[in-house]
């Protein structure tokens, strides 16, 4: 558990009985619960991602590889749900890189990355759902980027299940739902349509997840937004 006091005033996850977490009036804590496993097929199509890969680390990467994620992970930090900046190892920054690559079906990157960031880009200025079965996802993005103009990188688009309008806080989970291709000739068009992975109904309310994956494996830190459903 993540706990910033004075006293309690921001924490994380579930400490013996208790678990804190948070909604747009602030802060509380709540009994804590084991959730179910449903074992659903995206969960299990994500386990065996993260298998294949902590043993390909082991097993198929070269020394060299393993100390370039080293070597990056020793110079980039991520955010921990607080917000706080916090180390990861190589092998970590390895899954957490190649994770999403896998799920959009873009290439595996065994070699750690030389540049030392994550590979920040512009936030979406608008992140929409359209009505229909599944519906679709209307990004507006900056085509002007660096991971636009990029073979190999993209927009990773993730959507939660449609909300009701009135939910003013969403944690998750969101499921992958598609990919805006780099393309160093001709960069993707803004804005980009894309396939929802759920229905989506005219009123309701989408919230997405974005992130940014760079050939060289850099995976940005995530943005989440909420969207009307036209």
């Amino acid at each position: 558990m993540l706990i910033k006091s004075g006293l309690v005033t921001q924490g994380s996850g579930s400490l013996g009985g208790m678990t804190m977490s948070h909604n747009r009036g602030g802060y509380y804590l709540r009994a804590r619960t084991v959730p179910t496993d449903p074992a659903s097929s995206f969960q299990t199509i994500l386990r065996s991602y993260m298998s294949q890969l902590a043993n390909l680390w082991v097993n198929e990467l070269t020394a060299a590889m393993r100390a370039a994620w080293d070597l990056y992970a020793k110079n980039v930090t991520v955010l921990n749900p607080l917000g706080d900046a916090i180390s990861l190892s190589g092998i970590n920054h390895y899954i957490r890189s190649n994770l999403p690559r896998l799920q959009a079906g873009l290439p595996r990157v065994d070699s750690g990355p030389t540049t030392f960031d994550l590979g920040d880009f512009t936030a979406p200025s608008a992140v929409l759902g359209t009505a229909g079965a599944p519906g679709t996802i209307d990004v507006t993005f900056d085509n002007g980027d660096d991971w636009a103009n990029e073979e190999d990188a993209a927009m990773l688009v993730f959507g939660s299940r449609p909300q009701n309008p009135t939910i003013n806080f969403f944690k998750g989970p969101y499921r992958y739902a598609d990919t805006i291709d780099g393309d160093s000739v001709t960069p993707p068009t803004s804005p980009a349509n894309l396939n929802s992975a759920f229905t989506l109904t005219a009123a309701q309310l989408l919230y997405s997840l974005v992130r940014v994956t760079r050939a060289d494996g850099r995976l940005s830190n995530p943005f989440r937004t909420s969207g009307d459903v036209s």
